[in-house]
């Protein structure tokens, strides 16, 4: 069945081309993403895959949070870069952006506009939340496009205010008695329906809260005809995740309408490489520099092979290897080994493509390795399945053990000129290798033919 349904199997119809989103890494534009951010983007890209597996039309969406006081920090600490660069002794405001990335793009501006903004007003303002903005952004993208993520949708948190959604959405709210003010702020009743505390909405400033603005983008979600939506977040938004439910269930949105796939931090364990990285982004790590130190395939897989509600420690030292220690390797290798022994019974004139081999008698396959090999690649739609549940990591355990099994019987077990055994063990490294590259395609992660 395996080798008949070729690169359909383990995919199911459940979807049913439903629309579903997936929200993840929707990082602040106020610098490059950071290794924890990398947990993120290869947890929601890899969920994102696997609902596709099971038949939902996926669409992967980045929320730009482009408004706010973090915003106006950043363009006021690029100022400060871009003083500096003309020689003034200017301080980076307090709690704005100390990291180096920042020195290099106030240089450039300093060789571009010279002394045109020598004061910290309105008109510098702009223009420095615009650049500063626009730069994070193309350094961002340069980071996911590197790590083989892309989205199909930007949303920017400014046009939510400009077609007019978070006002509309507070009114809602307000029409459901689900609101009250206090101390010229406005609040939501969240104790009435159980939690433990009421958040604010709006400030007594007039400016809507991250939630209210977050409550509007979820009805916005709803109103462009997703069934359902997944949300990739740390576990340090639990309060606001239940408050954004709370908010939508009293609207009278469905229940099961929004989803959260909750992660814990990435502590990156490591030596000499690791300071090295520190020291040049500025006390973090950019994953841009964790790839090029390590190559996709390794920091993606190691990102996802630990179940998201676990803390992860990044063992930098064993990601470096190129050995069979090294467990991406440990699966690759398993599907090269196989491309290279195809390539010999090619060129002995044995079967070799899926096609011819799936019709093959497999009566011969008695070894218990290899009855323990098709039992093993049986199980692969329900790990499909499992994995969607929030938990690709399953994915990456049913991979290292189907190498675990493969990896031995190789070495034990001739496969050419082995007679009425041949083709059928042939068929067997088929569909070991067809499972091998399905489960690293869903992981973003590659299956060569040589290494």
């Amino acid at each position: 069945d395996l080798l008949r349904t070729g690169e359909e199997y383990g995919r199911w119809r459940l979807g049913q081309g439903r629309n579903l989103q997936v929200e993840f890494v929707s990082s602040n534009p106020t610098g490059p993403l950071t290794v924890g951010h990398g947990r993120q983007a290869a947890l929601g890209d890899v969920l994102a895959n696997l609902f596709q597996e099971l038949g939902w039309r996926v669409t992967r969406e980045y929320y730009l949070n482009d408004e706010g006081r973090q915003i106006d920090l950043l363009a006021q600490s690029l100022w400060a870069r871009y003083r500096q660069a003309l020689g003034e002794e200017v301080p980076v405001p307090e709690g704005g952006y100390q990291g180096g990335y920042l020195v290099p793009i106030g240089q450039e501006l300093a060789e571009m506009w010279g002394n045109r903004y020598p004061s910290w007003d309105e008109k510098a303002r702009e223009a420095f939340r615009r650049e500063a903005v626009g730069r994070m952004l193309r350094l961002i993208r340069e980071d996911l496009e590197a790590f083989g993520v892309s989205f199909d949708v930007w949303t920017r948190e400014g046009d939510l205010h400009r077609r007019g959604l978070v006002a509309e959405t507070l009114a809602a709210l307000r029409e459901k008695g689900a609101v009250y003010e206090k101390d010229g702020a406005v609040w939501l009743r969240s104790t009435d329906y159980g939690l433990a505390r009421d958040p604010v909405l709006v400030r007594s400033d007039g400016t809507p809260t991250y939630l209210m603005v977050d409550i509007a983008y979820h009805v916005d979600k709803f109103r462009r005809g997703f069934e359902r939506v997944i949300d990739v977040q740390g576990a340090d938004h639990a309060e606001e995740q239940q408050q954004v439910k709370l908010a939508l269930k009293i609207l009278g949105y469905p229940e099961d309408f929004l989803h959260y796939c909750v992660h814990q931090f990435v502590t990156l364990k490591g030596g000499e490489g690791v300071e090295k990285m520190s020291t040049r982004a500025g006390h973090f790590i950019r994953l841009g520099d964790l790839i090029r130190e390590l190559g996709r395939d390794v920091v993606r897989y190691f990102m996802v092979r630990r179940k998201p509600e676990s803390h992860l420690i990044f063992d930098y030292e064993l990601a470096k290897k190129t050995s069979m220690e090294n467990p991406v390797y440990y699966v690759q290798y398993a599907h090269t080994r196989i491309a290279s022994i195809f390539r010999e019974a090619e060129k002995a004139g044995e079967p070799v493509t899926r096609h011819v081999l799936w019709g093959t008698d497999l009566s011969p396959l008695t070894d218990p390795d290899e009855l323990a090999l098709i039992k093993e690649l049986d199980r692969f739609p329900d790990v499909v399945l499992q994995a969607s549940e929030f938990a690709p990591h399953l994915l990456c355990e049913y991979l290292e053990g189907v190498a675990g099994l493969f990896h031995p019987y190789y070495t034990r077990v001739r496969i050419l000129g082995q007679g009425e055994a041949t083709p059928a063990r042939l068929a067997l490294l088929s569909g070991i290798q067809l499972v091998l590259r399905q489960g690293l395609s869903i992981l973003g992660v590659s299956a060569p033919e040589e290494m």
